[in-house]
């Protein structure tokens, strides 16, 4: 393992894909109890197409506002029913037989408190807990973390963690270690343009290895040349963003089994690139579809390495804002406001979708492009982290989320509660 106590810099925040952090005390509260809980959670960063994921099928606008790119029951690609009113995506079998089973729930037309579109400042905003980016050198989690009182360590380390860099959101007072797994993501071509375009003018050098990389991955599709890393096996992934599926899976499984051991830590963090879906968003059966299926079998990988420990377990999936409501001419979508978090678990009282609904006729979206926002997502994790870790909640409105005190947190999202 390798000790990273250092902030990482702008150019390690760009490069970073998936990272578990996790602390190695059981909460005394929770103990006191007869529980013992996991909360894991999952940031997918680039933000997340929340009607694409989640479409809102019941809404006589829906069809108007996405024509034939809408998600819905009688399309080639059909989505899976829900509530009547919602159907989640067909790339995630998993999560409806979560949902189905009482496993999972979606909150929809959520958001931060962040309302501009920079994806740094409010991947700043979701991980800190702040009002406002660039005030904070400590995330939220981390915060709750050392908020709670310790019934006593259960792993050999402080805390531990499977990635390249720390995330803001477990970056604070808690120890982190950290390991990087055998097998890395590629890069999005996203990621790869937003580098060149942050180092043309501070690292031309790098800038100019990138823009070789582009060239050479344009000729090989060019080709025919299948660019995704091998896998162990030696044979080469299958279907579209199969590395990308190999590695969520792999990432998120092996953060299961961790959390499962009885002598393993209690709560961590996953960070996934790729979600900044502005071109060939593909809902049903593109880019945006491939990334909800491996999101789909990462889910499914945290359930099966928890066995037993899944009955306790609650993952929280967030991002930092959603995508415009309409479509874009490139057939992707833009920087948006609202969007949807993913609950699951055996811990979670799920079977729902909740929402305070504000609809999608022209009217009612937000600046006139946006999936309006209706639920404080710091109102979500202020509920879980409350109900699930016992986090007290003057802690929550003073330490975890500042600023808050107003805001109250959600009531019944697990079943301990």
């Amino acid at each position: 393992m390798t000790f990273q106590p250092h902030a990482p810099t702008r150019r390690q925040l760009l490069l970073a894909s998936g990272v578990l952090f996790a602390w190695a005390h059981m909460p005394r509260a929770a103990l006191a109890e007869g529980r013992d809980p996991r909360f894991l959670v999952i940031v997918l960063r680039g933000a997340l197409d929340g009607l694409a994921t989640v479409a809102p099928i019941g809404d006589p606008d829906w069809l108007r506002l996405r024509g034939d790119k809408a998600l819905t029951l009688d399309g080639a690609t059909p989505a899976l029913p829900l509530d009547g009113f919602f159907a989640l995506n067909p790339a995630m079998p998993n999560l409806h037989r979560m949902y189905k089973a009482g496993n999972a729930s979606i909150v929809h037309a959520v958001a931060s408190p962040y309302r501009e579109r920079s994806h740094f400042d409010g991947q700043d905003v979701l991980e800190s807990g702040l009002i406002k980016p660039g005030s904070a050198d400590t995330g939220w989690l981390n915060r709750a973390l050392t908020s709670l009182q310790p019934a006593g360590r259960v792993g050999g380390n402080e805390a531990f963690a499977v990635g390249p860099v720390t995330p803001l959101v477990v970056r604070g007072p808690a120890t982190v270690l950290s390991w990087t797994p055998p097998r890395l993501p590629p890069a999005t071509d996203d990621t790869v343009m937003r580098l060149l375009d942050l180092y043309r003018h501070t690292d031309p050098a790098l800038a100019r290895a990138l823009e070789e990389r582009v060239d050479l991955a344009a000729i090989a599709r060019a080709g025919g040349m299948d660019m995704n890393p091998h896998k162990p096996d030696g044979k080469r992934p299958q279907g579209p963003g199969a590395a990308v599926r190999a590695y969520f899976s792999e990432a998120a499984g092996a953060a299961a089994k961790f959390m499962a051991r009885g002598d393993g830590p209690r709560v961590g963090a996953l960070a996934f690139d790729g979600w900044d879906t502005h071109a060939d968003e593909g809902a049903a059966s593109g880019r945006l579809a491939a990334l909800l299926g491996a999101l789909d079998g990462a889910l499914a990988a945290v359930e099966s390495g928890m066995g037993d420990a899944w009955k306790e377990t609650a993952v929280a999936v967030i991002t930092e804002f959603g995508r415009t409501a309409r479509i874009n001419g490139t057939e992707g979508t833009d920087h948006g406001t609202a969007t949807v978090a993913l609950l699951a678990g055996g811990a979670v009282k799920g079977g729902r979708v909740i929402a305070d609904w504000p609809g999608v006729s022209e009217a009612k979206l937000y600046q006139d492009r946006d999936l309006k926002p209706t639920t404080d997502l710091r109102a979500i994790l202020k509920g879980m982290l409350r109900d699930h870790l016992r986090v007290d909640e003057r802690v929550l409105a003073s330490t975890v989320f500042p600023g808050s005190a107003t805001l109250k947190a959600t009531n019944g999202l697990v079943i301990s509660a």
